[in-house]
């Protein structure tokens, strides 16, 4: 009984938050060890179908960094990086595109049907929702640099997406754009999550990463600092204490709060039903982001 009455508090505590963000946009990237570890999948997409349940309206973005490695590794075929994005040849560009349509994003759907929730994905041309441009980047001595067949998103089919989150769809989104001359492009996960939400104006965006979120001390979970605005997230990246693959994240964070999501968060996508502790409970267990 005492237990019976705690699940009962546990849902009264969510129900503020349940009428807060109904029939909100939720954008939610997916990827790293969230994906590869599959119970910790799984429990994340109980999150969104129960989201989708309730009144939100999520969306998942996906990225497919290792299980891309893996398929290139089979091929023969070496990732090669520049300034930190993956160099995308005609080869490679068929492989993410596999792996990421035909893998990746139909077992996404499949998942989500199994546990009862409605989802369509990419993976049958039935929804093509990002376009875009090749992506240059500046050089040391400012020449640009190209990435190959990498891109940014220019434009999304935000109608379409609201109409499937009206008719409680949850649309699955692969890392992938389409150039003007009908091309592929590779985008990468953060910045296309980033997109998407600030085209949409989001509620939020929640970024789920290999980390309990931003930590004062690297080496100390307890470390975790539960609220940011842009400009300390600025000093502590002077400060390194926000590096490496961090940055990207924080900067897609920021790129959405420019265009009008009003919230991101970055959360340890490893936790079971983080993403429902993150967004319906007084504590939260990431760390948010706001202007």
């Amino acid at each position: 009984m005492d237990q019976a009455i705690r699940n009962a508090e546990t849902l009264l505590e969510a129900l503020s938050y349940i009428r807060q963000f109904r029939n909100r946009l939720i954008v939610i990237k997916l990827g790293g060890s969230a994906m590869e570890e599959p119970d910790a999948l799984k429990a994340t997409l109980q999150d969104v179908v129960f989201m989708a349940t309730v009144g939100l309206w999520p969306i998942i973005v996906h990225g497919g960094g290792k299980p891309i490695d893996r398929a290139m590794a089979e091929s023969g075929l070496k990732p090669r990086k520049v300034l930190g994005r993956r160099y995308t040849d005609d080869e490679t560009l068929a492989i993410v595109v596999r792996v990421l349509l035909k893998e990746i994003n139909a077992d996404l759907e499949a998942q989500v049907r199994q546990l009862g929730g409605r989802a369509i994905g990419s993976h049958l041309g039935s929804l093509q929702c990002l376009f875009g441009e090749k992506l240059m980047l500046p050089g040391p001595d400012g020449a640009p640099i190209d990435l190959g067949r990498v891109g940014k998103v220019t434009r999304i089919d935000g109608d379409l997406l609201r109409d499937f989150c009206e008719a409680g769809i949850v649309p699955l989104i692969p890392s992938l754009a389409i150039d003007a001359d009908g091309g592929w492009l590779n985008v990468n996960a953060d910045t296309a999550a980033a997109a998407v939400a600030g085209m949409l104006q989001a509620e939020k965006l929640v970024l789920l990463t290999d980390t309990p979120g931003i930590l004062a001390d690297r080496n100390n979970p307890d470390s975790l600092i539960a609220s940011l605005n842009m400009a300390r997230c600025q000093e502590l990246i002077q400060q390194k204490v926000i590096d490496e693959g961090m940055i990207p994240k924080v900067e897609a964070c920021f790129d959405s709060l420019r265009a009008g999501v009003k919230k991101t968060h970055i959360v340890d996508g490893r936790v079971r039903h983080s993403l429902l502790l993150e967004i319906y409970t007084d504590r939260g267990i990431g760390t948010e982001i706001v202007l």
